[in-house]
């Protein structure tokens, strides 16, 4: 930051780490801020966007700009116009999103509102925990959570902190089951083999896609299940880190619980501005399945061999 609008921020009693914490963002600029706009699960209404299109014509350079975590930011802006942008965005019931060590806006796909590979409703899970949780102090780092309808994982879960990703376990109904093998066609996976003219699934292979039982044009493939795969300590940036799957078809009420725990083991098992991540790397993931994870009655994964099947037969997983 520049000598002036150092000056310039102690006569005005400008904070700029919390103004970056309340989501607006030094530019290079002098003066300039990107405002990042609170878009949880990327859905904005039209009333939003017409409001964003006028904040950015109005206070920036007329345009605006997609981040790559589903918010709308507007570049450009004077601080000087902060507090009238507040005002207009309260009037039809927008703010604006969070930076710093909080939980940031929450991440999702489309989930099963709309799209035919989703398996579960993430956009209601993420306005869910959008409402209760954004802007919970971290106390260390920032902390992010996505959720992904499905093993395709577009929300990318993997990357994330705290990642729910919808998953569901098959189930064969030997007897209507004509035998077609179109099941065992459909498997990327190669769990399923035909056995005596009867689908045979090897679970160590199977990652609950459910593409077999959308292919199966008798309904004898069917859903015995469903729920989330729950995945902790990822990250992206210059020192990327994939995360651990920990538990299996979990339950809307076990992902909101594990929020709520994982936040206070968070910030007392961290040091300094260390990531999720780098707490398990220091004090081991073990302590962390042993503390949240099992007192909330979930499914546990907790050895490598039972997370080999989320990942590429390619990845070094240790």
């Amino acid at each position: 930051m520049n000598h002036r609008l150092m000056k310039e921020a102690r006569r005005l009693h400008l904070d700029f780490d919390n103004l970056k914490s309340g989501g607006f963002i030094k530019q290079t600029q002098e003066n300039l801020f990107t405002v990042r706009l609170r878009c949880p699960g990327g859905k904005i209404t039209s009333p939003q966007l017409r409001k964003a299109a006028e904040i950015a014509e109005k206070y920036g350079r007329g345009e605006v700009h997609t981040s790559f975590r589903q918010s709308i930011e507007v570049p450009f802006v004077h601080y000087q116009h902060f507090d009238a942008i507040m005002d207009e965005l309260k009037e039809i019931g927008w703010s604006v999103a969070s930076c710093g060590p909080r939980i940031r806006v929450p991440t999702a796909c489309a989930g099963c509102t709309y799209n035919p590979n989703g398996l579960m409703n993430t956009q209601a899970m993420c306005q869910e925990v959008d409402k209760r949780y954004f802007g919970t102090e971290s106390g260390h780092h920032k902390f992010k959570i996505s959720f992904s309808g499905c093993p395709i994982d577009c929300a990318r879960t993997r990357e994330m902190d705290l990642g729910f990703q919808g998953i569901v376990e098959p189930q064969l109904l030997e007897d209507v089951c004509n035998s077609c093998n179109l099941c065992v066609l459909a498997c990327e996976e190669k769990a399923l083999k035909l056995v005596n003219g009867l689908p045979q699934r090897d679970m160590s292979k199977c990652n609950y896609c459910g593409d077999c039982i959308k292919v199966c044009p008798v309904n004898a493939m069917v859903e015995a299940r469903k729920g989330w795969l729950v995945r902790v300590g990822g990250k992206h940036g210059k020192h990327p880190y994939f995360a651990y799957e920990v538990a299996q078809f979990a339950t809307d009420e076990q992902c909101r619980a594990l929020i709520e725990k994982t936040m206070p083991w968070y910030r007392a098992n961290a040091k300094g501005r260390e990531r999720i991540s780098s707490a398990f790397e220091r004090i081991g993931l073990a302590r962390y399945i042993e503390e949240v994870v099992k007192p909330l009655g979930m499914e546990v994964i907790e050895k490598p061999e039972g997370r080999k099947k989320f990942w590429s037969a390619g990845n070094m997983y240790e």
